[in-house]
């Protein structure tokens, strides 16, 4: 077996887990919408705004993971005696951030859902179902932390055997209080929340028993100032970019709104199908920070340069073959979405640029991640935002709305857009400037 073949079933062997992993939360998400589906229409949209706004502010802790995972197999391909101490780190950061934060978006509820949609007849659900949702902010922030710790160890398939856990129980404890179950209150959309926030404490409990039996005492004390200031400083850029990229994602939509009803309706099914499908390249992105963060550790440059190539190759295979089926047959496809023939119409050539669009991205999917791993966050941040801000968003308006070209006009500016930042992270990763960034 050729050393490149053995590089790219470790890459496949790391990022399995993590793939199944993400793909269970889609999978969660479609039961999800199922069981608040039978309550109305009105539940659905509240559920939908609330778990928007959620997403929002787990977004601004969201960079913990990445800065917890890249420093760890940095320590870890540097023989480092105490590889916890990013974690350790995270933690402080975690508590200190997300306990305010949490309080003050429960205080605040109301002025941020309104600020998503001022609809007055689902107000008051989403408010309701956010400030469930927001109690576990901290145990997310947390738990960001012990999955980055982890996966930086190289060890992903604890991550898969977690979520499935959470996820089943997630979906139970949610069945149970949205319906009644067993002798419990009926709650309705305020069960859905209560169910996800007691998962998502069930898996801290599980992240953090394991890892104190495994890690005991190196986690039990306090983290150097230096140690949660390095942490702080590769988690905000991460952070920053998450969050702005969900806000570019409303813009979109708000376009969309601009050519009318059905553009929002294809467009929704669009996007959605696309984030289900470069979980993939998502996966094999992540791997690849702890692959690039350990050879650094080792001061290996040329085998972190080579990390990076490897995985793009993985996946641009497997984003490759989960495309084809768009290109090939979309009329089946939109099909299952819609029952109009003119919805099924109006999205047929999108829906093909949307399959170049998942193969053109993986790049920028995995690449985006190898950076992270070597410490550059900021220069992702920078490429990724100026790329759909200055670039993609503005261009979309004057093509889509401004020339008239409506929605395959968008989706033609999307494909541009997703080449050209594609290119740019290749660029970037080609001329090696990063290995002068991050941990040195």
């Amino acid at each position: 077996m050729s050393p490149v073949v053995r590089r790219q079933g470790k890459v496949m062997r790391l990022a399995f887990p993590i793939m199944l992993g993400m793909l269970s939360q889609s999978v969660l998400n479609l039961i999800d919408a199922a069981l608040i589906g039978h309550l109305g229409q009105e539940a659905l949209a509240a559920v939908g705004m609330g778990g928007y706004a959620m997403f929002m502010m787990t977004a601004l802790v969201f960079g913990l993971s990445s800065s917890v995972q890249s420093q760890t197999a940095h320590a870890t391909g540097a023989n480092h005696m105490c590889p916890t101490q990013p974690l350790r780190a995270g933690m402080v950061i975690g508590l200190a951030v997300g306990l305010p934060l949490s309080c003050m978006a429960w205080w605040q509820a109301p002025a941020l859902i309104h600020l998503i949609s001022p609809a007055d007849d689902v107000t008051q659900l989403a408010i309701d179902y956010f400030r469930w949702r927001v109690i576990a902010l901290t145990a997310i922030a947390l738990t960001l932390c012990l999955r980055g710790y982890w996966n930086g160890r190289q060890q992903t398939h604890l991550y898969l055997r977690i979520i499935v856990v959470v996820h089943a129980a997630n979906v139970a404890l949610s069945a149970a209080l949205i319906y009644g179950v067993a002798g419990l209150p009926a709650l309705g959309v305020n069960g859905a929340a209560i169910g996800t926030t007691l998962s998502l404490l069930l898996g801290l409990g599980i992240w953090g028993s394991i890892t104190w039996r495994q890690c005991h005492p190196s986690t039990s004390s306090m983290p150097s100032w230096e140690d949660v200031r390095s942490t702080l400083t590769l988690a905000c850029p991460h952070s920053l970019q998450q969050l702005w990229f969900a806000a570019g994602y409303v813009v979109l939509f708000w376009l969309l709104g601009q050519l009318g009803t059905s553009s929002v309706a294809v467009g929704h099914v669009l996007v959605n199908l696309s984030l289900l499908l470069i979980l993939p390249g998502v996966g094999v992105g992540v791997a690849a920070m702890s692959l690039v963060g350990e050879a650094l550790g080792r001061d290996d440059q040329q085998a972190a340069h080579r990390w990076g190539i490897d995985a793009l190759s993985v996946a641009g295979m497997l984003l490759t073959v989960l495309a084809l089926p768009m290109l090939v047959i979309p009329e089946p496809i939109l099909g299952i979405f819609f029952t109009d023939e003119a919805l099924v119409q109006l999205g047929r050539l999108p829906l093909q640029i949307t399959g170049l669009m998942i193969v053109l991205d993986a790049a920028a999917l995995v690449l985006a991640q190898a950076l992270m791993g070597a410490g550059a966050q900021r220069t992702v941040m920078l490429l990724t935002l100026g790329m759909q801000w200055l670039l993609f968003l503005p261009l979309a308006w004057w093509v889509g709305i401004w020339l008239g070209y409506g929605l395959v006009g968008v989706w033609l500016t999307q494909l541009f857009y997703r080449l050209l930042s594609s290119t740019g992270f290749l660029w970037v990763w080609q001329r090696r400037r990063w290995l002068a960034q991050g941990f040195r």
